[in-house]
């Protein structure tokens, strides 16, 4: 068995990852700001749940404490947080973008650095990333996820380019659409399935080293190209 670690816990795609990932036979911790709300998720997975704000030094540094202190070694690490803040660029908080850069951007590097240190010794892991199309292309009145979000790909391309020849697999994928909630009318198909997305990232885990790839681009099939 081998311990998987999801930052960013919720209700959506993050629990639906976290299910599979314990269904797989993975130890899961699930780091979240605030997770007063997922004792029931925490016991249908049996996990581990962590207090954590992705963006803080002292919070990730802690949060790789309780993961050391568990009895399997880190295999998987998957970051799912971002922030975003709309509005004219005139007229955005400079505050507020900087905590959505700091969330989006500087926690994942913060996840890498901390995940790397105890997957290298294995040379064996795998670092996922949930991106979106922002990181892609920038769209009017969003340039602070823009930001964040190129920030992401940029990371992550380069943690592939470094990573892989070293045997930990990095992955980042464009969520080119809207996630469904539970209480989402999708008849029409034109939210993306968390579930589906989730088997997503599972089939990325079992890619085999020859054809292993960096990113993926997941979107409904009637969103428009």
């Amino acid at each position: 068995m081998t311990t998987a670690l999801v930052i960013g816990a919720g209700a959506g795609l993050s629990a639906s990852v976290a299910r599979r990932l314990s269904a797989r036979g993975h130890r899961v911790v699930l780091a979240a700001r605030d997770t007063s709300d997922l004792g029931p998720l925490a016991q249908e997975t049996g996990a581990v749940l962590v207090d954590c704000n992705a963006r803080s030094r002292e919070d990730m540094e802690r949060l790789f404490a309780t993961v050391d202190a568990q009895p399997d070694p880190l295999d998987i690490a998957v970051y799912n947080p971002s922030a975003r803040l709309r509005g004219p660029v005139h007229e955005l908080d400079p505050e507020g973008v900087e905590n959505a850069i700091l969330v989006s951007g500087y926690g994942a590097f913060l996840m890498a650095h901390h995940a790397v240190q105890r997957m290298l010794p294995r040379g064996t892991g795998a670092l996922l990333f949930t991106g979106a199309s922002a990181g892609v292309k920038g769209f009017a009145n969003s340039s602070t996820f823009a930001m964040g979000k190129f920030a992401l790909r940029g990371l992550c391309q380069a943690l592939a380019r470094e990573l892989h020849p070293q045997g930990i697999h990095v992955g980042h994928f464009v969520i080119d659409g809207g996630i469904a909630k539970a209480d989402t009318e999708n008849s029409d198909g034109r939210w993306l399935d968390p579930d589906e997305i989730a088997e997503s990232y599972m089939n990325f885990l079992d890619q085999g080293r020859t054809a292993w790839a960096w990113e993926i681009e997941l979107r409904p099939w009637v969103e428009r190209f």
